[in-house]
């Protein structure tokens, strides 16, 4: 896992066009355009934040697996998660199934946890329909903390605690 570059933008922009992989984010696949400013958003978290989303590669051969990491989108969604980063996750198709994302999650837990001080959570948003995901969270350690809207549609709200498990 990595901060990204403008050289990820050609999978980045692969990855988004995909209707399998936003059925359960937006239900409509990134144009081009969109996806480039995703990623410059991505880019601009670390410059900003110090902390953003990342791309994810396979250790072995350097195939990209897909994007995750935490953020702060400043949602608009009710109660706001002011102060409580979002850790967000996309895995490409061909890599479903293979744990890549429980791992990847876990990992951006546990870096958030250790490099964000001050923080009272985690938090990731997920579709109630998104079923894998779901799954995602609850082995990474997330909790259903509320049922929600976001954009006129239904939402889960999940947190886990901002300190390690054992502190």
């Amino acid at each position: 896992m990595r901060p990204h570059t403008l050289d990820d933008f050609e999978d980045s922009a692969r990855l988004w066009a995909d209707p399998e992989v936003v059925r359960h984010i937006s239900g409509r696949p990134s144009t081009r355009e969109e996806t480039w400013s995703r990623v410059l958003r991505y880019i601009g978290h670390w410059k900003a934040l110090g902390y953003g989303p990342w791309v994810v590669r396979e250790s072995a051969t350097g195939a990209f697996v897909g994007e995750v990491g935490p953020a702060d989108y400043h949602r608009e969604i009710s109660p706001p998660l002011d102060g409580t980063p979002e850790i967000g996750w996309v895995v490409v198709p061909s890599m479903w199934g293979k744990g890549y994302a429980t791992e990847a999650v876990r990992a951006s837990i546990a870096w958030a946890q250790a490099r964000m001080p001050g923080i009272a959570g985690i938090a990731c948003i997920i579709a109630p329909d998104n079923l894998v995901s779901i799954r995602v969270a609850e082995k990474s350690g997330f909790q259903l903390a509320r049922e929600t809207t976001y954009r006129e549609q239904p939402a889960l709200v999940f947190l886990t605690s901002a300190a390690p498990p054992g502190r």
